[in-house]
Order: C-alpha cells, then structure tokens, then sequence
C-alpha cells in the first residue's frame, strides 16, 4: 500500500474542524480556542501532517520573540552561558525578545506560534526536540551544523573546530610533547565528531598516534580527573593531555599531581628520561608513572575554570558571547530579508596560551 501526503483536509476531518481553523490553529493565527488549538496541533502531529513548501513561506505576523535552545546540560557549562547572553543582547538590539526553550524541547509546531525564529546551538542527532524545531515553521539558525537529517533550509554560524585541535597538537609538539593524548566528547554534535576525527587526521599526518579517550560531551573536573588517571596509569609515556569539555581541564592537572607528573614544557622534555626512573605508586603498590615525568595540559574550550587553574591552562577561546551575538545577528538577518534563510557564516577562535604549556625558564 502506498502512503500519501498527509492534507490540511485530513487534519480538519480528524480533528472536526474546518481546515481554516486548522491552518490558524498550526500557524498560531485568527481566533481559535486555545482547547481547539491544542487538539488540531494533537491530530496535526498524530497523522504525521507537515506543511508543504508554500505553506512555510506564507508571512506570518511578528510576535516579536526568538527561542534559544540549548543541550540538556548548558545550565552548568560556562561557555554556554555566555553564548546566551551573547544573544540575547544582539537580539535585543533589533527589538526583539529571547525565549529560553526547556531543555526537553518543545513541539515545532507550538513553539513557532510563538516566536519568530529559532536559534539551537550544538544540535545533536540524538536530541529528540531538535528535529521538530528544525521543521517548526519559522527560520532557524543552528550553532554549528546538525548533523541528522533536515528538512527544510536552516543558516548556520560554524567554527573550524578541526583547525582548533589541530593548533593545539601543533601547540603542544613544537612545546616537547611526543606523545599527545585526547579527552574527547562523547556524542555525535559536530564539536564532538570534529574533534575525535581529527586526532585521527593529525596523527596520521605526523606519524604519531593520539591516544583518544572518549569523556562524557559536558565531563565535570571529577570525571576528567577518573579518565586522565587510567589514560596516564595505562600508558605513562602520554606527555600531553588535551581535554575537550568545558570546565573539565583542572580535573587533568588534579589527575596530574596525584601521580606525581610536574605540569609544564618545562618538564616536558625530560619525559623520556624519567621513564627510566623509579615509578610513583598509590594506596596498594600499584605503579602508576614516572616520577617528575612533565605533562603539558591544555583545553579545546576557555573559561573561568583554565584561566583560574594553578597552573592556568593552555586553552582555545571560542569568543563564546561573540558567537552567541553572531547566532542571533544572522537569524536577525534573515528575518529581516538581508540574507538567505541558508546562509553559513564563520566564527573566529583563538589560542590562548598560559603556564600548563609554558617554554622552559
């Protein structure tokens, strides 16, 4: 049997109402019972109803609102917070108001009656609310690509985040390190994806294998600190940690100083050498490095927990406030008709180097 397109007439024969109430009810306009409006949007999404194209280019009156939607675990993430802000300052600029959306998401249908556009930062595939708002109706601009299968056209503000990585492998090599490690985020946003891919690339490239261990996407100082013990415990010749979650890094310099291993490129070079000598131990006589061995210590993402570590951290700065202004500038222009409801602009990061990475003296 051949399924076909579900209509607005299927819609409004389930629902028993007539298809204008139907299309005010999914376009949030005219004057429909707020019960009726939620009962056509119920039928609308058990019939697996999805406005055509013409439909979804139809003008809409201006509520004067856009939502933000960010992963499930922004509210204890320093970058993110930032990025908020960020945006709701640039969209205040053009007037308009900044709907934080529950982390659970919303139904597509339900939010686009209520705000003009829509601004999801990190998409991951697996977020079950990320496709319905990517199909909601109105423009969407994503912070980095989604990944997952799209419907409609949405912008995009991306950084090159295989280029980050990339200079902080280069950082840490040209500072001594031979043996370079990855704490890298679970997950399949393209931030994640990016990274584990590229210590692949790079590793490749220069002969030199990067020892990659996979952390929870949002890994607390805790969990950082559990993994960079068994990575140093398993393999004591790793002579630099990378690690990728946001706030995570001082977990790695803790993980550090219980086995002994001095943080810097001060120490960095006599890696080698102290292999030779008597290894550190913990509770139980269990060997688990060098002693003295140095270990250089970086970030993929800067905040207030690499700039107040002791040592501070190496770390890349992704301008976190900046890209949540660039999120909402081009979602502003778009509804504004200044760019293409598919344009991708770029976003600029830079290294930020401090004592975990130090030269020696």
């Amino acid at each position: 049997m051949t399924s076909r397109t579900v209509t607005l007439l299927d819609v409004a024969r389930a629902a028993g109402v007539s298809k204008s109430t139907v299309s005010d009810a999914l376009q949030g306009s005219g004057r429909v019972a707020e019960a009726t409006r939620d009962r056509v949007r119920a039928v609308a999404e058990e019939l697996g109803y999805r406005p055509n194209s013409a439909a979804r280019r139809l003008r809409r009156a201006s509520t004067g609102a856009v939502g933000l939607h960010l992963p499930a675990t922004a509210t204890r993430l320093d970058y993110y917070m930032n990025l908020a802000f960020g945006a709701v300052e640039r969209a205040q600029e053009d007037g308009l108001d900044m709907v934080l959306l529950a982390p659970s998401g919303a139904a597509g249908g339900r939010i686009a009656s209520r705000v003009d556009g829509l601004l999801v930062i990190d998409p991951e595939p697996g977020d079950s609310a990320v496709p319905g708002l990517l199909d909601a109706g109105v423009p969407v601009v994503t912070g980095e690509r989604y990944l997952g299968p799209a419907t409609g056209p949405s912008g995009a503000v991306v950084c090159d985040n295989a280029a980050s990585l990339t200079a902080l492998l280069d950082h840490v090599t040209e500072r001594g390190a031979r043996r370079p490690a990855l704490l890298a985020p679970s997950g399949s946003s393209a931030w994640a994806t990016a990274l584990r891919a590229t210590a692949g690339f790079w590793g490749r490239a220069h002969g030199v294998t990067v020892t990659v261990r996979t952390v929870p996407f949002a890994a607390t100082p805790a969990e950082a600190e559990a993994a960079a013990r068994d990575l140093l415990a398993a393999d004591p010749t790793v002579d630099a940690v990378i690690c990728a979650p946001d706030g995570s890094a001082p977990g790695v310099l803790r993980a550090a100083a219980a086995l002994g291993r001095k943080v810097g490129a001060s120490n960095a070079s006599g890696a080698g050498e102290a292999l030779g000598a008597s290894s550190a131990s913990v509770a139980g006589g269990a060997a688990v490095g060098p002693v003295g061995a140095g270990l250089l210590v970086a970030s993929c993402v800067d905040g207030t927990a690499t700039r107040g570590a002791e040592p501070p951290v190496t770390a890349v700065d992704l301008h976190p406030a900046a890209y949540g202004r660039a999120c909402a500038e081009l979602l502003c222009d778009i509804l504004g008709g200044r760019a293409a409801p598919d344009t991708v602009r770029r976003h600029s990061w830079s290294l930020e180097t401090r004592a975990s990475t130090d030269p020696p003296g």
